[in-house]
């Protein structure tokens, strides 16, 4: 293994490297430079590889080992939440306002968390990818409000998860919920949720060794997708549908 990531040629097309070079300190850590451009992105997602850096650094890329993803039928959602959503008037949509989406997650602040990872060219790669039909985006409002959403990559029958926010509480929670339970329903089993953390873990979040998920990611990866916009596909989703979900806790 390389003590250093692999500097990335200029070409957007040029391969990543095997991701068992990626270094163990800091974990994950694979490569570095490149660009976002539409075409080195879907590379990298088809990898099992993602961009995550902060403002002033080149661009890093990682794969993660263990990897946090996500079954589309296994978010929980505990007892008492579902039972707050079944008089909830929040609806779910697809595709409808991935901007507003995306410039949330870089902008609601995090408890214990300065600054974002989600720069201006970061919102302008995933604008393309977007308008491109790869990127979509989940939305949770309260009328005409917007109060969480989740946003990511879709290749194959795969989804990428990148971000989400929640400006009233839960609304995350059931952006991620109703992606889920979607994805399910259209055949699609994972979701990738890159790095672990507390609250990913209490939603359900599994730790998959990195050959595992780069296995499931060339299987599913390669299967028909559904690019193109969602909006369609999902409609005006009523968030309490997401009480009658089996799974949950106390």
């Amino acid at each position: 293994m390389s003590a250093m990531p692999t500097l990335l040629s200029p070409d957007p097309a040029s391969p990543f490297p095997p991701v068992e070079q990626a270094l163990r300190h800091p974990d994950g850590l694979l490569a570095v430079g490149g660009d976002l451009s539409p075409t080195r992105l879907l590379n990298a997602y088809r990898h099992g590889i993602f961009p995550w850096y902060s403002r002033g650094q080149p661009i890093l890329w990682w794969s993660p080992d263990p990897r946090a993803v996500f079954r589309t039928d296994g978010v929980l959602l505990g007892s008492r939440f579902r039972r707050r959503l079944r008089s909830s008037d929040w609806v779910v949509r697809a595709d409808t306002a991935f901007a507003e989406v995306i410039d949330a997650c870089a902008h609601t602040p995090r408890p214990g968390q300065r600054g974002t990872w989600i720069t201006k060219e970061m919102i302008a790669a995933y604008m393309r990818m977007h308008a491109l039909g790869h990127a979509h985006s989940f939305e949770v409002l309260s009328g005409n409000r917007l109060v969480g959403g989740i946003y990511g990559v879709a290749v194959g029958r795969v989804f990428f998860g990148e971000s989400m926010f929640s400006v009233e509480s839960g609304g995350s929670k059931v952006a991620l919920a109703a992606l889920a339970r979607h994805l399910h329903e259209w055949g699609w089993p994972l979701v990738d949720a890159q790095v672990e953390n507390e609250h990913l873990m209490s939603l359900g979040a599994e730790l998959w060794p990195r050959h595992r998920f780069k296995g499931a990611v060339e299987t599913l990866g390669a299967q028909p997708g559904l690019p193109g916009p969602w909006a369609d596909r999902v409609g005006d989703w009523p968030a309490h549908r997401l009480a009658e979900a089996a799974g949950g806790g106390p």
